[in-house]
């Protein structure tokens, strides 16, 4: 079997310097070693080759026909262990990658674009995906492992993903015309007959406005039946209707024709943070978990409206 030397990544710095100075001492004051030392690594580095790089002659050091050759090789291994060093570094600060989201549409407009802009906003390398479907795909791209992050209703458990459930207290959208805006909170009785826009009767939000409004004899007037939230702020800043929001929709909201009341009793909507369960998270995807995780506990927990919208300008 032939000999394999054993070569050190020292030894080939080592050897690029000194033919790039042309001196052991030039090279030692360069990589901050002494002559001694240099020395000892060229020698060390020869007898592993088996042959010599150098013809040493009263002081002088003189390339061999060899030493240019395996300059280049040297040359060639160092400049990709650099760039894969910059590359690793890259990754462990954040700086490159990739990160797939799937999302709900009622964070898919604003939420989770703002997001976005804040957490790649100094990250020109990395690359994002995001993907609007229905809270059902979402949680089947998620539980398939296809995706990093998943944003979406709360689903029942499934082994193939982690979840992590958030419950924000629903607000009451007005016009800011409206004469129930004087009323720092709202109850069903207050909108007792109102048009409202509302989602679908199977959804949870629905089921548990129905009722809250049976509970309180007040009657219920559904006039825009929706399947997402999304129009609501549209219908509601025109004055065709009222309409109980999650926190998400809220923070969408960047204009001045519509005020948000709290709701009692308390109705909530239940929003999931998703993960796969047989896929290791990269460390870019965790970045973005923990910025994702941090906005949906300050929707959970802060009480005042205002703070929850988004600045002037971010709205669209």
């Amino acid at each position: 079997m032939a000999y394999t030397p054993n070569l050190t990544i020292r030894q080939l710095q080592t050897f690029r310097e000194v033919m790039r100075t042309g001196s052991i001492s030039e090279a030692g004051r360069a990589l901050g070693r002494t002559q001694p030392a240099v020395s000892s690594v060229i020698a060390a580095l020869e007898g592993e080759l088996g042959f010599p790089l150098f013809v040493r002659d009263r002081g002088r050091l003189t390339p061999c026909p060899e030493a240019h050759y395996f300059l280049e090789e040297a040359s060639e291994i160092l400049t990709r262990l650099e760039r894969a060093q910059h590359a690793m570094a890259e990754l462990s600060g954040h700086q490159r990658g990739a990160v797939r989201i799937a999302c709900y549409p009622a964070a898919s407009g604003f939420f989770l674009p703002r997001l976005l802009v804040e957490f790649l906003r100094d990250r020109p390398k990395v690359k994002a995906d995001l993907m609007m479907r229905s809270s059902l795909v979402v949680e089947d791209l998620i539980a398939s492992q296809e995706y990093d992050i998943g944003l979406a209703e709360t689903p029942s458990p499934r082994p193939s993903m982690q979840i992590e459930s958030f419950e924000l207290s629903c607000v009451v959208a007005l016009s800011r015309h409206d004469p129930l805006a004087a009323l720092p909170v709202i109850t069903p009785r207050d909108l007792d007959g109102k048009p409202l826009a509302m989602l679908f009767d199977e959804h949870s939000m629905t089921r548990d406005l129905r009722d809250a409004f049976r509970q309180a004899g007040a009657r219920v007037n559904r006039r825009f039946c929706l399947r997402t939230l999304l129009p609501t702020l549209d219908l509601v800043a025109g004055g065709l209707c009222a309409s109980i929001v999650d926190r998400i929709t809220v923070a969408t909201y960047s204009g001045s024709d519509i005020v948000f009341r709290d709701f009692r009793p308390s109705i909530a909507s239940r929003i999931s943070i998703l993960r796969p369960a047989h896929r290791p998270a990269s460390q870019l995807a965790l970045a973005f978990h923990d910025l994702l995780c941090g906005a949906m506990r300050n929707l959970e927990t802060t009480d005042n409206v205002a703070d929850m919208q988004l600045p002037p300008g971010m709205g669209g």
